[in-house]
């Protein structure tokens, strides 16, 4: 009898956890979007104060410092040689190669039309994720996918004024440099803490992003305001350690192509971002936008 009443009580508890663990994957994840729609009007602020290469760079070091302190304090063991590679992807896509090409974009594009790389990016990663997991989304996943991709991708080249730039090439390369790490961030956060996973990334960085530091803040002018300053602080600690910690770990709990579904916000959260801090305007299509993505989100989570 005791047997058969274990038995029984356990199965709720093997059912719930599951549930719970999407839960709280889902909200992870959805912390670092918000995370990341407030980049780039933080990088257009950095830009008041530093030169591009000059805010890449200190970004980097910024970042490195944090969770390379963080990691020392808790005593983390080296990562298993077997995990290096993937980290050098994680650190090319998200720690250099995302943060350099959208920086130097935006001196000549706005935020809203850089925004336009970020409505592609979930669909991106989500065909990154399937070559390189093996995941197979059902047909209504892709189709809601697009969908939704369409509609930010529409809503964001209307509030450009449909103009392309000579920028679209940086924002382009960013796009996949960016689904990359992102995928291979993910699939490592299955087999260690997310925090570990840029945290590692970021002070593989270091012997690059020091020396580029010191070489950029030599030759490109630095003028101190108060917004250069918090727009590095937010890019740096908010965006490249905080918003890659909780979106790795909502990664790994969810799945990397439905986790990246919930990115179909970040272009419309940039805008409001963009509007509230940095002045700029959008039409009334932004509401009509924004269910139409909420409505393909939950398609997506559904699927």
């Amino acid at each position: 009898m005791r047997t058969q009443s274990s038995a029984t009580t356990a199965r709720p508890i093997a059912v719930t956890a599951p549930r719970e663990s999407r839960g709280l994957g889902t909200a992870q994840a959805a912390l670092g979007v918000v995370a990341f729609s407030l980049t780039f009007p933080s990088t257009a602020w950095g830009l008041e104060s530093f030169g591009p290469w000059s805010l890449v760079a200190v970004r980097g070091v910024l970042a490195a410092v944090v969770a390379g302190g963080c990691l020392l304090a808790l005593r983390v063991p080296l990562p298993a040689r077997r995990h290096l590679a993937g980290l050098a992807v994680v650190a090319a896509g998200v720690v250099l190669g995302f943060p350099m090409l959208t920086t130097l974009a935006l001196q000549t594009s706005t935020t809203a039309h850089a925004a336009v790389v970020v409505g592609l990016l979930p669909l991106t990663t989500a065909v990154f994720s399937a070559l390189r997991t093996g995941a197979r989304p059902s047909r209504r996943f892709w189709l809601a996918a697009v969908a939704g991709a369409a509609a930010v991708l529409a809503f964001t080249v209307a509030q450009s004024g449909g103009a392309l730039t000579a920028a679209d090439g940086c924002l382009f390369g960013a796009l996949l440099v960016c689904a990359a790490g992102y995928t291979e961030g993910g699939r490592l956060a299955r087999v260690m803490p997310g925090w570990q996973v840029i945290g590692w990334a970021l002070v593989l960085c270091l012997p690059l992003t020091v020396p580029a530091a010191a070489l950029a803040l030599a030759f490109e002018p630095v003028h101190l305001t108060v917004h250069g300053v918090t727009g590095l602080v937010w890019v740096a600690v908010g965006s490249t350690f905080l918003g890659l910690l909780v979106w790795y770990r909502g990664m790994a709990a969810i799945g990397i192509p439905r986790a990246s579904q919930l990115q179909l916000a970040q272009p419309l959260l940039t805008l409001v971002w963009s509007a509230l801090l940095l002045g700029e305007h959008f039409t009334t299509a932004a509401p009509l936008t924004a269910v139409a993505v909420l409505v393909c989100i939950a398609v997506t989570q559904r699927s």
